[in-house]
């Protein structure tokens, strides 16, 4: 016998239960459907039995790890779907990025129908209806180079080839096997909520929101952002480093002094070519550049700065930061907490006359935050718009028309800069591009600030919920995209990160994202960072610019 304890209730269970069967009791504790349980500090999938005495939290669809899990469980029931429906003809299935609550994929060897996506699509329902074990093996990693070869899932031999661990997990759906980085739910039964539709020269699997794990919301494209990661991750595939295996084997080598080259090459034309569209236009007197947290917007507004300069054109760097309302006028969130992130912790009304002033010819005396004192501070800095000016205005809201809402329209040109991966574990494994965010945020705060992995991992969700709030839903006003990510940055970070990552107790709740993260980094091969430029964007995160960030 073992004795659990749930809800703060310790009964007695035969030693051989599952923690999927423990659910069934205490399904009514979770607002949505149970999908994992976390023990111990550690998470575990339903079907794993318990063997001593411990207290379980059971996780349902809404979790962060829930969620995950979910998307994970719908992947690999589509997959088999495929198959089941396309036969031999289909050769690969390559899950690409990301789009909102939707995942963008590409087939290989057949025709994309809406005749075909309606038959996978209903084929995957009826699968979840019967709910289907979820099988999981181990075998050595020898072995999975072998059997992924058999399956021709190739990106996924190159993967394995690098790995150090001597055994690999392969997940089984009724006959169909694949590799999943992270857990898997325990049978198909839990996977309700999907749709399949066509989409550019692949298809999308829309997901539901994790806020409402049983509603499916309509699909809502979002063309930009979409070209912007198409032409990423296009680009990797040319450069022969499309996926982790790939990058492991230009390192392993000794290819990747010239990867770097060639990858900040790309990155330097792609800035000069915004800042050309910038100088064509001179009514443009405004850059708004936004994106979320760790996306390399300081080091990005410096160098497209450098790139006006060569026009003719005299950039002047606002940051929006130094508009904050004195600490005590800040509004507050639910829970009581001060919320930076919101449009309304900005003094709108201050930002908008000092801007219109300039660009009537008047002068202003432009603030500059204390973040000590909390409180905004005058030091003469007196700033007046001459005609080859223009101003670099960087900040979270700079998409969002609220903020420079007395601004012609015309005097502004919108950029929306973010960190999106290029760079997939394998053809059936995205990367996340929060997880590469979280990683840069990680290393640039320990070095800045002295702040330690822990508590950058716990501020993490709300600074995710504010980016949810002011800035995605944004994303499409841009007149510019630009993906800050590089394709070698993570074989960078990795050392960085590990070393702080390591540094987390177990007995603290951010233990368990820390080891997933670990266990991600461990599929890179690590590089040092001598080689990177010293104006590279990643230069803002490990230090070593040359704007001093």
């Amino acid at each position: 016998m073992v004795k659990v304890k749930v809800n703060g209730v310790a009964k007695e269970y035969n030693d051989n239960i599952t923690y999927g069967e423990l659910a069934e009791e205490y399904k009514d504790v979770c607002i949505y459907d149970i999908i994992l349980a976390r023990c111990g500090g550690k998470l575990m999938e339903l079907n794993k039995r318990i063997s001593q005495d411990c207290e379980v939290v059971f996780l349902d669809t809404s979790y962060d790890s829930g969620h995950k899990t979910y998307i994970r469980g719908v992947t690999l029931l589509m997959l088999k779907a495929f198959y089941d429906i396309a036969g031999e003809s289909l050769k690969n299935i390559f899950v690409k990025h990301a789009i909102g609550d939707s995942i963008y994929c590409e087939t290989e060897g057949i025709k994309l129908t809406q005749e075909l996506i309606a038959k996978v699509e209903d084929r995957m329902h009826y699968l979840a209806e019967k709910d289907l074990p979820i099988g999981k093996r181990s075998v050595d990693t020898e072995d999975a180079v072998s059997i992924f070869e058999d399956y021709g899932m190739y990106d996924k031999k190159e993967l394995f080839e690098f790995r150090r661990v001597s055994k690999v997990n392969i997940y089984t759906l009724d006959g169909f096997e694949d590799y999943y980085y992270g857990y898997m739910p325990a049978s198909t039964g839990v996977l309700k909520y999907f749709g399949l539709q066509l989409y550019d020269r692949g298809f999308v699997i829309n997901m539901p929101n994790r806020k409402t794990p049983d509603q499916l919301d309509e699909y809502k494209p979002r063309p930009k952002l979409f070209k912007t990661l198409q032409e990423s991750c296009d680009w990797g595939k040319m450069a022969g480093a499309d996926t982790v295996g790939a990058l492991n084997k230009v390192i392993s080598q000794g290819g990747i002094s010239s990867l770097i080259l060639v990858q900040e090459a790309l990155q330097e034309k792609k800035i000069a070519g915004i800042a050309e569209e910038i100088a064509s236009d001179r009514s443009k007197k405004f850059v708004m550049i936004a994106g979320p947290s760790s996306s390399g917007k300081t080091s990005f507004s410096n160098r497209l700065s450098v790139q006006l300069r060569t026009f003719g054109i005299k950039p002047r760097i606002i940051s929006l930061d130094n508009y904050f309302k004195n600490r005590e006028d800040t509004p507050k969130d639910e829970n009581g907490n001060y919320d930076f992130e919101c449009l309304e912790a900005i003094d709108l009304e201050l930002f908008n006359s000092d801007m219109a002033t300039m660009l009537n010819g008047g002068i202003a005396e432009l603030p500059e935050f204390n973040f000590r004192t909390g409180k905004r501070e005058y030091k003469g800095n007196f700033m007046k718009l001459d005609k080859d000016d223009i101003f670099v205005i960087e900040g979270i809201h700079g998409l969002n028309d609220g903020l420079s809402y007395s601004l012609p329209k015309e005097s502004k040109f919108k950029i929306y800069i973010s960190a999106l991966a290029q760079l997939n574990i394998d053809e059936h494994n995205r990367i996340s591009t929060t997880d590469g965010r979280l990683i840069r945020r990680l290393t640039r705060d320990a070095r800045t600030r002295g702040t330690q992995a822990a508590k950058t991992i716990a501020m993490w969700p709300s600074v995710r919920r504010g980016e949810d709030r002011y800035i995605f839903p944004f994303q499409e006003e841009a007149d510019v995209m630009f993906n800050s990510s590089l394709i070698y940055e993570l074989a960078v970070l990795k050392p960085y990160a590990e070393a702080l990552l390591f540094g987390i107790p177990k007995d603290v709740p951010e233990y368990i994202e820390a080891k997933r993260l670990l266990k991600f980094l461990d599929y890179f091969i690590g590089i040092s960072s001598e080689d990177i430029p010293k104006n590279s964007l990643l230069r803002e995160f490990v230090g070593g610019s040359i704007f001093n960030v």
